[in-house]
């Protein structure tokens, strides 16, 4: 798994931020580069199981859009949202969920830099495939300066509350 003091794996997330204008349905999905894209940036990445899903939609994602000024007040550039659905499915739970540019919606569809990560959660057994662990983690120019991994079932340790304590 990931630690402290380690630098952030390379690889490439998915994101829609357009939407059609006819149907309301997200287009065109961009590739992310992390490197890139976590380059010369404060970051807060979050994981989660699943898009639309009890805790991920009513408490984690709330928890980064409320919390969005305080987290910028404390030199924080970018909020990730960062989970094994598509980016299509990200793009229309962000916006159901007003997320308003406070938070970025990253696909990783086939889980393979959640891998990466060390991070994963098989959930096959529940019909869910292999999914994200419910975590945050502080990355200061692509290097993490902590991760914060939830037991299972519970949600203490990666809400935005908790990582405004470690910043």
């Amino acid at each position: 798994m990931i630690a402290a003091g380690q630098t952030l794996p390379p690889g490439k997330l998915m994101e829609s931020t357009s939407f059609d204008e006819g149907t309301g349905c997200p287009i065109g999905p961009q590739e992310v580069d992390v490197t890139a894209a976590s380059k010369d940036k404060k970051i807060v990445i979050f994981g989660l199981p699943g898009a639309y899903t009890p805790t991920c939609s009513a408490k984690h994602v709330p928890s980064f859009i409320q919390n969005a000024a305080a987290l910028k007040a404390k030199g924080v550039d970018e909020v990730w949202c960062v989970t094994t659905n598509d980016a299509f499915v990200m793009a229309a739970w962000g916006k159901h969920l007003n997320v308003d540019g406070k938070v970025r919606m990253l696909a990783d569809g086939s889980a393979k830099y959640v891998k990466e990560l060390g991070l994963e959660l098989d959930l096959t057994g529940r019909g869910m495939g292999v999914r994200s662990n419910r975590y945050a983690m502080i990355v200061d120019h692509g290097v993490v300066k902590g991760v914060y991994v939830e037991a299972p079932g519970k949600f203490e340790v990666s809400s935005a509350e908790s990582v405004l304590t470690h910043l």
